[in-house]
């Protein structure tokens, strides 16, 4: 249920209506907009009228929320949600750019890979310290040491972290090194790690699964939100599909159709995407076109000697490219880049 209060309605007031909303047993949470305050009531009660607590004073209006996602529904945050990373706005009208290379390999890769990416304009280093591979036998990451390594090279050049977060007895390693966390693919829908990034004070980048849905990738942020953790953004990179042509299929839709369905900022991911270094500038375009809050590219200063993933990996002249191009598509649309 949503109850939207008045606008200039007391700290009193609002504070009766949560108070009525715990009685009847919902778990309430709480918006604060520039005009009105938002309450989201979640539970399991049907047998209610709405139209009771809009006569309470203070209230403005009070509707069901009939999808199955309560907190992540753009009815709860109609204006949108803005992620703060340091100077960084991730949802507002700048496109953000996360890049790096698929994993830390050592400290010269991943202060050449920091050099790049804050030359040509990117706000945020992404790096791998723990990799899930497919493989046991692949490169598993650098664990803490990549961490430290990643942190000192974006410090250096004002940048901000993110890494991913593989299973819950990480969350405390990562949330000392990282400003973002990020869950895979494979997480999307391990719903013990998402309950206690709930408990967490970080934003989430939450990758939507190899073969889920829009409506699952949503239900997925509201395991997380549910908690407490507001501050999620939603990533699509691609889903499993029978095309081979490219490692996933880009689903460009997924933007418009997330962009209306919930508040949160919108990622996309091109490398994961398509798997082919030479698809990501194209389908970087095609996102940002269709309303990506941002993006998330793999950077790498000698890609074909990458310890992962080096055929979806930028080189550095073509993330130069790839930003001047975003940039342009940027403004056109009335945003920044």
């Amino acid at each position: 249920m949503l109850v939207v209060m008045q606008e200039g309605a007391s700290e009193a007031q609002t504070e009766n209506v949560i108070n009525l909303l715990v009685e009847m047993g919902f778990t309430v949470h709480r918006s604060t907009g520039v005009r009105h305050t938002v309450l989201g009531g979640v539970g399991p009660i049907d047998d209610f009228d709405p139209a009771a607590l809009e006569v309470i004073e203070g209230v403005k209006e009070c509707h069901r929320i009939v999808s199955p996602y309560k907190l992540a529904s753009r009815h709860f945050k109609p204006g949108g949600t803005v992620i703060k990373v340091g100077n960084v706005e991730i949802g507002g009208r700048q496109i953000v750019l996360m890049a790096g290379p698929c994993s830390v390999e050592n400290e010269d890769q991943i202060e050449r890979a920091a050099e790049i990416v804050a030359s040509a304009g990117g706000q945020v280093i992404r790096g791998g310290a723990f990799k899930p591979r497919s493989s046991p036998y692949s490169f598993q990451g650098l664990g803490e040491h990549g961490l430290q390594l990643m942190r000192k090279a974006a410090d250096r050049r004002g940048l901000a972290v993110i890494s991913e977060v593989m299973d819950q007895t990480q969350i405390p390693l990562l949330s000392q090194y990282s400003d973002i966390l990020q869950v895979g693919a494979r997480n999307m829908q391990n719903f013990n790690l998402l309950r206690e990034l709930g408990k967490v004070r970080k934003p989430i980048l939450l990758k939507r699964g190899i073969a889920a849905t829009i409506e699952e990738l949503l239900l997925s942020a509201e395991y997380i939100m549910s908690g407490g953790n507001y501050e999620v953004m939603l990533c699509e990179r691609g889903i499993r599909t029978f095309e081979t042509s490219t490692r996933n299929t880009m689903d460009i839709a997924a933007m418009p159709v997330l962009k209306r369905l919930t508040h949160l900022p919108v990622i996309a991911d091109p490398s994961h995407g398509t798997g082919k270094r030479e698809y990501v500038l194209p389908m970087a375009r095609a996102a940002v076109a269709a309303g990506a809050d941002g993006l998330l590219v793999e950077v790498h200063h000698d890609p074909d000697h990458a310890l992962s993933d080096g055929a979806q990996t930028l080189r550095p002249d073509q993330f130069t490219d790839m930003m001047q191009q975003v940039r342009a598509i940027a403004s056109a649309i009335g945003r920044a880049s």
